[in-house]
């Protein structure tokens, strides 16, 4: 039951959760979704990297195309313009209920391998305001797993990122030592990081608050 089943779309969040996950004894199971993002082949490399890193041998890439057949998201509908401002309320660059989908498919991997439990990189504290990654959310999560599996099975979800503002996940990555020149935040791009998207945006301010350097490369900056 020593098992982690890690959520990891190859950014600097999900990285970081991983490493965490790592550096506390649990065997990493890693996961990561393809959902038609405008990003989903860098994401993958990135993925495919720090598993690599980290010599996860357990690893699951998992097609979930119908993302962008729902649309009503910038990141899956290239009809909608990925905003280059921070607005008020939820942003178009929220995928309907992704967390929650992403989740339960990652809680029938945990009960099929035996694992205690479930790392998401989901941040609250210092986001974009996703409804589907605030703690409230992953508690009622965690009970209907607890309510839909076997009686026997005891899944845990852990989001140690949760309450953490960009800087201090910025430190935390730095002393976890996690190679983020491997990881991948930008909404647009898949080259050079843009820079100006709200997640280039709020990578570069953690880095620039720690006094930093981002040592990935950004077509503006």
């Amino acid at each position: 039951m020593n098992r982690s089943v890690c959520i990891v779309s190859g950014g600097m969040d999900s990285a970081t959760a991983l490493a965490s996950a790592i550096a506390s004894g649990k065997e990493a199971i890693g996961v990561h979704f393809d959902y038609r993002q405008r990003v989903e082949r860098k994401e993958r490399e990135a993925f495919n990297a720090l598993c690599d890193h980290y010599e996860i041998r357990s690893r699951l890439i998992i097609d979930l195309g119908f993302f962008k057949t729902i649309g009503a998201s910038a990141l899956t509908d290239r009809s909608i313009a990925v905003p280059l401002d921070f607005g008020a309320g939820v942003p178009v660059t929220y995928v309907p209920f992704r967390n929650g989908i992403f989740l339960s498919i990652a809680a029938a991997i945990a009960e099929k391998e035996g694992a205690s439990e479930i790392v998401i990189g989901a941040v609250e504290e210092d986001s974009s305001g996703y409804p589907d990654c605030r703690e409230r959310f992953l508690r009622a999560m965690e009970n209907a797993i607890d309510l839909g599996a076997k009686e026997e099975t005891k899944i845990s979800i852990v989001a140690p990122l949760i309450r953490l503002s960009k800087k201090e996940i910025v430190q935390e990555a730095l002393k976890l030592g996690v190679p983020l020149r491997l990881t991948w935040s930008c909404y647009q791009n898949e080259d050079k990081a843009c820079g100006e998207c709200e997640s280039c945006r709020l990578r570069l301010k953690g880095f620039d608050l720690l006094g930093e350097t981002d040592p990935i490369e950004y077509d503006r900056r």
